[in-house]
């Protein structure tokens, strides 16, 4: 037996994995818990109210709580406020974002709390079976991101990344200049001369913005760069 916040315990002896539902939107909440019911889950309690999250999983212990990022009083981050809660307290309860928003840093923050974890935009759900998977895997120990949220990462780490703009040549002559190396001896490494090294390493300090003092201090930096990047 399922239940609203607040309310009286409910619970199941059959072993089926137990689901708590927190989002405000109560068509797409009890959408949600019919279409978990019938692919033979536990829908153990339901909330729109953010303050009852930690309450009711304290009180049900789910196997799982499906949450939104925003919702009320702020609509801002109250569902991950509550999922940091569950995290640090219950460890072992799987939890899922299911959100409108794709919120790439709440995401990650998420994600690196460890395993039982998982990221959902609501508007790309479109395969019943495949989200139930994905349900499954997470109870399961496993971790799951939208692919939209992986490829706002990435673009947002190419954007980030000072050595974006470096060939492949120029990264591997920043590399060889991070263990120490002089031009003479990238030039050995490389089977190039000397002066192909130093041109590389002009473009690599003028592509990293390095301002024009001793090229010595700037190689000092560009490495510094390099190694921070990593």
């Amino acid at each position: 037996m399922a239940i609203n916040s607040p309310g009286e315990l409910s619970g199941t002896e059959d072993g089926r994995t137990r689901v708590l539902l927190a989002d405000d939107d109560v068509l797409l909440r009890e959408g949600l818990a019919s279409l978990l019911e019938r692919s033979g889950l536990e829908v153990v309690g339901q909330t729109g109210e953010s303050q009852w999250i930690l309450p009711l999983v304290r009180e049900l212990k789910p196997d799982l709580v499906v949450l939104d990022i925003r919702m009320p009083p702020t609509n801002t981050v109250e569902g991950l406020d509550a999922a940091r809660e569950i995290r640090n307290e219950l460890p072992a309860t799987g939890i899922l974002v299911l959100s409108a928003h794709a919120e790439v840093e709440h995401a990650m923050e998420l994600l690196a709390t460890g395993q039982r974890i998982g990221y959902l935009l609501k508007s790309r759900v479109t395969d019943v079976e495949e989200f139930i998977d994905t349900v499954g895997r997470i109870v399961r120990g496993g971790s799951v991101m939208d692919p939209a949220l992986v490829q706002e990462l990435v673009s947002a780490r190419r954007h980030n990344d000072p050595l974006a703009g470096l060939s492949p040549r120029e990264r591997e002559v920043l590399e060889l200049m991070a263990e120490g190396r002089s031009n003479a001896g990238i030039a050995r490494r490389l089977w190039v001369t000397e002066g192909t090294v130093e041109k590389h390493v002009r473009h690599i300090l003028a592509k990293l913005g390095l301002p024009e003092t001793d090229e010595d201090h700037r190689r000092v930096l560009a490495v510094v760069t390099f190694l921070e990047s990593r």
